[in-house]
């Protein structure tokens, strides 16, 4: 429910009144002392649904360019007239919980830091989520999510497309940009000095830590995050539900992505940082994209009903560019997934034939562990070494055993894949 209190200027208290009336608004005027324009000020409560209509026909009065609306919360509100005008508004779709295009545009303004600040706490949540990395702290990386204030100029494109707020938009598009830049630049110069500093272990494998690891190679699983924040996040700000925890989600599908793309420039592998950088852009797109489609569906227009057509031919423009864009990204995580899959069929069947040659030809023999060491080659990653740890009875030597397992391993990879034996001994009691 909303509270809304209109200045009316001079001359457009009847039109006011009547529109008032009309609608079924339940009102209470005062009038206006301090000699200004304005006449008198009224105060009437709405449901949250009927807001943009009552003030679009207030709009269509000439009220809006002459005089200032506020439009508050409301707790409660007892009144027959207003219980009559709510159950007309609801009509049980989307648009009867959505708040209205002026709240709207307000609220994303409200979500977007000021510039100084902006950058303070993106290079702030870069910093902290490269450390978290390098600890491979799960908790760490969390936090730097909280910190992030991406939210509103991720959401912001696209409410500003679609009401046809060119600065909204504009600004928002150059913010998100700004802030991957940024997170990215961040990232790289801290993991640099912790590098050069040997904080961290002299030579450390940034593939071996797995929080690290996991974003130089993602997959297509990654596309599902950016496009669930982008759709709760606009959800939530366009239903007037907090959008803290949804912030959260958006800065998960960039912050941590930005951060491991800067750490492997500082550690030197440029290659490295293809994967996730992709990641980054297309979550990114993904966000906009889901967010866009979203607010349409929702039923939000522009004020103007001569911007409407053009309006429409742009949204539907910038979702055809989007969606083109993200099914090429699409297309290279979709490898990654491909050469991953490809990886762990490869570890199977090797397993399978290591204990399918132990069975039948070594029975004394038994599978202790067996493991693939992929290449260091991002994203896409090749089979590059198998160990294989075998137990056996002491004093006992199988000196063709490595041979044999050599040439049925490599039955199953594209390249020769060197294949290592260790032996341990085991004694059964």
């Amino acid at each position: 429910m909303r509270l809304v209190q209109l200045t009316i200027p001079t001359g457009k208290r009847e039109a006011v009144l009547e529109t008032l009336d009309e609608t079924g608004v339940d009102y209470v005027v005062t009038d206006e002392t301090s000699g200004r324009e304005y006449t008198a000020v009224v105060y009437f409560p709405l449901p949250t649904s009927a807001v943009e209509s009552v003030l679009d026909a207030l709009r269509d009065e000439g009220i809006e360019e002459d005089a200032y609306t506020v439009v508050v919360d409301a707790e409660t509100v007892v009144s027959r007239k207003f219980e009559a005008l709510r159950k007309e508004y609801e009509r049980g779709d989307v648009e009867e919980d959505r708040i209205s295009r002026q709240e709207l545009s307000s609220h994303a303004e409200d979500l977007t830091p000021t510039f100084g600040v902006y950058v303070t706490l993106t290079v702030i949540s870069a910093v902290v989520a490269t450390a978290g990395l390098l600890l491979d702290s799960p908790a760490v990386v969390v936090g730097s999510m909280v910190i992030a204030p991406l939210i509103g100029p991720a959401l912001g494109a696209t409410i500003g497309t679609v009401l046809d707020d060119t600065d909204l938009l504009y600004g928002a598009l150059k913010y998100q940009a700004l802030g991957v830049a940024l997170a990215i630049a961040s990232a790289a110069v801290f993991a640099w000095l912790v590098r050069m500093g040997n904080i961290v272990p002299p030579g450390m494998a940034i593939a071996d830590v797995d929080e690290i690891a996991e974003r130089l190679a993602p997959d297509l699983l990654s596309l599902a995050i950016a496009l669930g924040a982008g759709v709760a996040g606009i959800l939530s700000i366009a239903t007037g539900v907090s959008v803290a925890l949804v912030g959260v989600m958006i800065a998960a599908a960039l912050i941590p992505p930005a951060a491991a793309a800067g750490i492997a420039i500082a550690f030197g592998e440029p290659s490295a940082a293809i994967g996730s950088t992709v990641l980054v852009l297309v979550n990114v797109l993904s966000v906009n994209l889901a967010g866009l489609v979203t607010l349409w569906y929702a039923g939000y227009r522009p004020e103007s009903f001569f911007d409407l057509e053009p309006t429409q031919k742009r949204v539907r423009r910038q979702i055809g560019t989007l969606a083109l864009v993200v099914l090429i990204f699409s297309a290279f995580l979709g490898g990654i997934t491909y050469n991953s899959y490809v990886a762990g069929s490869f570890e199977q069947d090797a397993r399978d034939e290591v204990e399918a040659l132990l069975e039948n030809e070594y029975q004394q023999l038994q599978l202790v562990d067996l493991e693939v060491t992929l290449e260091d080659d991002y994203p896409f990653r090749s089979p590059d070494r198998v160990v294989v740890t075998i137990g056996g009875p002491p004093g006992e030597t199988y000196p063709e055993l490595a041979e044999r397992l050599h040439e049925r391993v490599n039955q199953h990879a594209g390249e020769t894949v060197a294949v290592e034996v260790r032996y341990v001994e085991v004694i059964e009691a």
